[in-house]
């Protein structure tokens, strides 16, 4: 059994190695003030996928050469598929595989479909696979090859088109005077013609309320078995069950069993909703090109 003086002692040599190691650490050299920072986490959030190294601008430029000659008419100008029935290149299992073209040029070699088989050097391999893995992959796509401009269509044919369709509603003078100002973007212009309710909605249906919207709500009225009448603003509806609210402020809510009870719904959005099925591609161009007039 050790006496309090060695325990003493012991105590006291203990302190006096660790006061001599602080003292040693504090004396030591700075860190280089100009040592590279660790790099910094880019996952860029949830649903982000692990970015590559950036290559070469050259070579992205040959890439993005050969990728428009050879394979954009199939897979897209953005590589996430065509309407000629090429896939997604970026979900691709031998692209996620690939880091410098090895593997693309071994798919490219020895694959059995006839219009894979390119007469592509390594070089062109590499620099071809360096323009596809640029593209940055996330669960929100920002990375899509947008083109540069929507406004590729014809006012004139626009304004025609505006006369037949929507003139008995909406007018250059009227309602619509300004919009291409309000809403300067003319993709969002363009969203906000074809479908305004789905711009500033709410949950439980209908446009809600502010700047962005003024389109009028989404009302119903309900007859009920004693020919009572309940009119209201839209709040939910389904085969079963259905909610609104009256001007009052009152809400009220009704089961529902097949045809009772009688519900009708006034919806201000449907003349817009039956032209859905019937635009061109033309007429969506043409007359988004016309509205980015109206100032």
């Amino acid at each position: 059994m050790m006496t309090p003086r060695p325990i003493a002692i012991c105590i006291l040599a203990a302190s006096l190695c660790w006061c001599a190691r602080n003292v040693t650490a504090q004396n030591a050299a700075p860190a280089d003030e100009h040592a590279p920072a660790a790099p910094p986490f880019s996952g860029g959030g949830a649903g982000t996928f692990p970015t590559r190294p950036n290559s070469p601008q050259a070579a992205l430029d040959r890439g993005k050469a050969l990728y428009k000659t050879n394979c954009a008419y199939c897979h897209g100008e953005d590589a996430r598929g065509g309407e000629n029935g090429g896939n997604n290149l970026l979900r691709s299992d031998y692209l996620m595989k690939d880091k410098v073209g090895e593997v693309l040029s071994s798919f490219l070699q020895t694959t059995i479909s006839a219009e894979h088989k390119f007469s592509f050097t390594n070089g062109q391999v590499a620099d071809l696979a360096a323009f596809i893995h640029d593209f940055r992959v996330n669960s929100r796509d920002p990375g899509r090859m947008r083109p540069p401009t929507i406004l590729v269509g014809d006012a004139k044919a626009g304004q025609a088109y505006f006369q037949a369709k929507c003139a008995a509603c909406h007018s250059a003078t009227g309602d619509l005077k300004g919009i291409a100002t309000r809403i300067s973007d003319p993709r969002n212009l363009q969203q906000t013609w074809l479908m305004p309710m789905l711009v500033n909605t709410r949950p439980g249906g209908g446009p809600a309320d502010g700047p962005a919207s003024n389109v009028p709500r989404v009302t119903v009225t309900v007859t009920q078995s004693d020919g009572q009448k309940v009119e209201g603003r839209l709040g939910r509806i389904d085969d079963f069950f259905l909610t609104l609210t009256q001007a009052d402020g009152t809400s009220r809510s009704f089961r529902r069993d097949g045809e009772t009870p009688k519900v009708e719904v006034h919806d201000p959005m449907k003349p817009h909703k039956d032209l859905l099925p019937g635009y061109s591609d033309a007429d969506i161009h043409n007359l988004t090109a016309y509205l980015v007039t109206f100032k």
